[in-house]
């Protein structure tokens, strides 16, 4: 009987963009540093010093989740990966924080969304495009309008995309990591 870890999650794809699930074999060789074989399983080249510290925290936290609740994958950690010129690159990642619910201000049914683009592929949309592409999959496949996003508020980039995808700040809260964060919220109809 497959086992739901083992199950295949979908790649989600934008028209630049394939959203790639990372699944837990693949965060344990990133980081024990088996980056060829990472890479294979990706598909995609991994920029040179990825993950950082922070990044290597925030996919081994994602890798214990996945451990306990392997039926949430789905909603966590995507690989965020370009055609660029011959190969294919991944330029950033994205996710949901977790299944419906699970969000900052603890907003019952509301999705809570996140990403990252690494510095040499910003200025390109590929932001927009990922958050935009991963809550068209919520709300086609999982039928989830509410989705919620936090930014620093210095991270200027990162709230002119919220905006843009019509995201409206509806607050601020504190993260013990990151600091003041304005929270964001969008309802689709």
């Amino acid at each position: 009987m497959e086992e739901v870890s083992d199950r295949v999650v979908p790649a989600i794809c934008s028209s630049r963009l394939d959203l790639v699930s990372m699944s837990r074999e693949f965060i344990a060789l990133l980081l024990d540093d088996r980056r060829d074989e990472a890479r294979r399983l990706i598909g995609a080249e991994i920029p040179t010093g990825w993950p950082d510290d922070h990044d290597a925290r925030f996919v081994r936290m994602r890798a214990e989740e996945m451990e306990r609740r392997p039926e949430i994958r789905e909603w966590l950690i995507r690989a965020a990966i370009s055609q660029e010129g011959e190969e294919r690159v991944m330029v950033g990642h994205v996710g949901f924080h977790g299944p419906p619910g699970r969000n900052g201000p603890g907003k019952p049914d509301a999705l809570e969304v996140g990403y990252t683009i690494f510095a040499p592929f910003r200025g390109r949309g590929y932001a927009t495009e990922v958050a935009e592409a991963l809550m068209d999959w919520a709300l086609q496949e999982r039928g989830v309008r509410y989705f919620i996003a936090s930014a620093a508020p210095q991270n200027k980039a990162s709230v002119a995309v919220l905006r843009k995808l019509g995201f409206k700040q509806t607050g601020e809260q504190w993260d013990d990591e990151d600091g003041l964060e304005l929270v964001f919220e969008l309802t689709i109809d």
